[in-house]
């Protein structure tokens, strides 16, 4: 599976933006698709994920601000961050969780948000 980013950048806190992730290869072998984030001397976190039939889940610090959608045609996910924060910066990478017991992690390369003040 290989999983493609894109859509980070520079923003006003408050103010929106979208990330796009396509996937290629074995996507008959992918559940859950989603966006972690780390920033800064943090840990890695799981900003939101769906799975393969649309269920979302959110972090806490996320909901009501950040939207997740799929598209399956497109084989393609979107993370719509609204109402950005200074604490939303970060490198936003993309995974892509197989079906497999455990499931096998699949990593995009990182899109760096930078939210000013």
């Amino acid at each position: 599976v290989q999983l493609q980013a894109s859509g980070g950048g520079l923003v006003q806190a408050g103010g929106p933006l979208r990330l796009s992730c396509a996937a290629s290869g074995s996507i008959f072998s992918i559940n859950a698709m989603g966006w972690y984030r780390q920033a800064p001397g943090k840990q890695r976190e799981l900003v939101a994920s769906i799975t393969s039939s649309g269920f979302p889940n959110y972090a806490d610090s996320v909901k009501g601000r950040f939207t997740i959608s799929r598209d399956n045609t497109k084989n393609t996910i979107y993370l719509q961050m609204n109402s950005l924060k200074p604490e939303d910066t970060a490198v936003y990478y993309c995974n892509a969780r197989t079906k497999d017991l455990p499931g096998i992690d699949y990593w995009g390369k990182g899109t760096l948000v930078t939210v000013s003040s």
